[in-house]
């Protein structure tokens, strides 16, 4: 193997666009460069050269002697722009997090705390998703950021990963806790536990309402399941 470092390795062209005649345009999609989000709108930028400068995308400023000393829109800031523009890297005020869930990258709010989850691994509070094992319909209450191996079902002794019906989804999937619909015409006086009991289940075992067949044109009271 050739004695490169991991910056040598990363540095990249962008694909040619057309339409492109400003020279310092051309240079900065193609010329080799790594652009790294620093935080607060500021990238390092290493050069093909293998120089390494600082960009300020929302200051307009570039620490390269194209920029300082010529006082122009050099390549690097171009560069920056453009990967941004592309969704190669976060604008400014966004970072890249990976989903608790399936570890793909995104890019979220710099301030927003963790975790954080993908489109689709995520479920929002008050979204309706179906049961897998049991084709139930059921109200998400949260994504939780634990594992379902790390979650104890309190009156069955045993985590969400090791419940008898949970053997097919990975065990280190995220908790969802999730209640079933009050069945329709119950009464405030016919509320029991169960009714509002939460029930946590892996990730994987709750689909999305259309992603399954389902069948509950008469919804009926339950029988209380983990």
């Amino acid at each position: 193997m050739a004695n490169t470092t991991a910056s040598e390795r990363t540095r990249v062209s962008l694909p040619p666009a057309t339409g492109v005649d400003d020279i310092r345009a051309q240079r900065a999609r193609m010329e080799r460069m790594a652009v790294t989000p620093l935080g607060g709108g500021v990238y390092e930028v290493e050069s093909q050269s293998g120089n390494t400068y600082s960009v300020d995308l929302p200051g307009g400023r570039c620490t390269c002697p194209d920029h300082s000393f010529r006082g122009v829109r050099c390549k690097h800031l171009r560069r920056v722009a453009m990967e941004v523009t592309e969704g190669r890297v976060p604008p400014p005020g966004w970072e890249v997090a990976a989903c608790r869930n399936c570890g793909e990258e995104l890019f979220v709010d710099e301030r927003s705390e963790g975790p954080h989850f993908c489109e689709e691994c995520e479920l929002s509070p008050g979204e309706t998703v179906v049961d897998r094992e049991t084709g139930d319909v059921l109200v998400v209450v949260r994504t939780t950021p634990r594992r379902a191996d790390q979650v104890t079902i309190a009156d069955r002794d045993c985590t969400v990963a090791a419940y008898p019906n949970n053997a097919a989804y990975r065990a280190d999937d995220v908790v969802v806790e999730a209640v079933y619909p009050v069945p329709a015409g119950l009464g405030s006086d016919d509320l029991r536990p169960h009714h509002l009991r939460r029930y946590s289940f892996p990730r994987g075992r709750l689909a999305r309402r259309g992603a399954v067949d389902e069948d509950q044109s008469e919804l009926a009271d339950f029988a209380v399941a983990e």
